[in-house]
């Protein structure tokens, strides 16, 4: 769900990296303008979310679950049944768009053809019968021709080298198809198998989840349940290599994932970005990691650097900066700053669920150096279940999060439920 745009120029360092406290400042201001939001506060304790957005020239795409929207700084209530769209500059205000889907939509991409692709869990979209997948008009939100309609949920899609990727929990897992008629393009993607059975895990089912690709597309990282694809053991993570005639699965892979997290959280590595030369990649998890000796083993609620290069399974990684004890879902990452989104209260923080040293407060939205892992200043949101979503643009910071316990704050700014957006520093 990320997009990384700016070069980086750092040379990653091999082994673990000690944290210690950032000096340089995020790549983002802490004056968040007015932009639209979530209309329907979470006072009731029911949560409406964002679960992704876009941008598609001109304008941005927020799809998720909720019914309402408002305008900035407005209390008028604008009615949108989980997609939306408002302009991509000041004063940033709510389009036509009104594609009118019947269930949650948890992806969106940018057509070829003057249209956007809804992706999610719903029958209905732009006024006729599109199950789980739509093709819709991008400047009214009317359906418009597409022949692939998977029988199962929609997690992410992407069009990368021309082909549209989609992943979700439909059979196969993960299909390539042409994002105009949504044909069969002819292009390869590998068998995906498994779930994870963890001593006392809840039952997780087979998924792709979040896909990102690669500065230039020749590869995408995909996040998921599984544990074979494409013959190859992998877990939590794998990279798919977009090689001519079909997609190839690489044998880059972090051994240290293939450990566990606590079993209610079996699947824990949500989330994956590469840096913008395309050196690194990172990875966020969840998990409940625990620390009074029973702890579970893998990389829990934390933030993780890894090499992109050499692709050969290998163990460890660069750095590693945990939160304590508190999920993070995204990740995205320009040439300066890894941000870090969810629901945690601290960073820098391996001592535990309480504030120990050299950890400090930082909820909702975290910023890291790229190189080191060190945390830097720079704003904060409120928590709420968490943020889903980070776009890096030109220009700033997209995130996409939720209305839970009416979490509204953006860099400690009210009246940005369900986005928060803040421009470059």
């Amino acid at each position: 769900m990320k997009r990384i745009l700016s070069v980086a120029t750092a040379v990653l360092a091999a082994g673990f990296v000690a944290l210690s406290p950032g000096v340089a400042n995020a790549s983002v201001s802490s004056t968040p303008p007015p932009t639209p939001q979530i209309g329907t506060p979470g006072n009731d304790g029911s949560v409406e979310e964002v679960r992704q957005i876009v941008q598609c020239g001109s304008t941005m795409y927020a799809v998720g679950k909720f019914s309402q929207v408002k305008n900035p700084s407005s209390t008028e209530l604008v009615p949108r049944n989980n997609a939306f769209a408002f302009s991509a500059t000041a004063p940033y205000k709510i389009t036509p768009f009104d594609p009118n889907v019947n269930g949650q939509v948890d992806t969106v991409v940018c057509g070829t053809d003057g249209s956007v692709l809804l992706g999610g869990t719903f029958t209905t979209a732009g006024g006729v019968a599109n199950r789980n997948l739509a093709k819709v008009n991008a400047a009214t939100g009317a359906s418009m021709p597409f022949s692939f309609h998977p029988a199962a949920r929609v997690a992410h899609m992407e069009i990368v080298q021309g082909h549209l990727l989609v992943g979700g929990f439909f059979a196969g897992f993960l299909d390539s198809r042409n994002p105009v008629t949504g044909a069969d393009d002819g292009y390869g993607t590998p068998a995906i198998s498994g779930t994870y059975q963890y001593t006392g895990a809840q039952p997780y089912s087979t998924r792709i989840w979040n896909m990102t690709p690669s500065p230039g597309g020749s590869a995408v990282l995909m996040t998921g349940v599984f544990t074979s694809v494409g013959g190859q053991h992998h877990e939590q993570v794998f990279r798919l290599n977009m090689t001519a005639g079909a997609a190839t699965v690489s044998p880059w892979y972090p051994t240290e994932l293939y450990l566990h997290c606590q079993g209610s959280q079996a699947f824990y590595a949500r989330d994956a970005a590469w840096s913008v030369d395309g050196s690194r990649i990172f990875v966020v998890s969840t998990g409940l990691r625990l620390f009074d000796g029973t702890a579970p083993s893998g990389p829990c609620d934390a933030a993780i650097a890894y090499p992109a290069e050499p692709q050969v399974e290998f163990a460890g990684h660069t750095w590693l900066n945990y939160t304590g004890c508190d999920s993070l879902y995204s990740v995205a990452a320009d040439s300066t700053t890894v941000f870090i989104g969810g629901h945690q209260k601290f960073i820098s923080n391996p001592g535990g669920c309480v504030l120990k040293p050299p950890g400090r407060e930082q909820p909702g939205l975290g910023e890291l150096d790229p190189v080191t892992g060190a945390d830097q200043p720079g704003p904060s949101r409120g928590r709420g279940e968490g943020a889903e979503d980070l776009l890096r643009t030109s220009a700033g910071l997209w995130i996409a999060s939720d209305n839970a316990q009416n979490t509204n704050t953006c860099a400690g700014v009210p009246g940005r439920m369900g986005i928060c957006f803040l421009p470059n520093g």
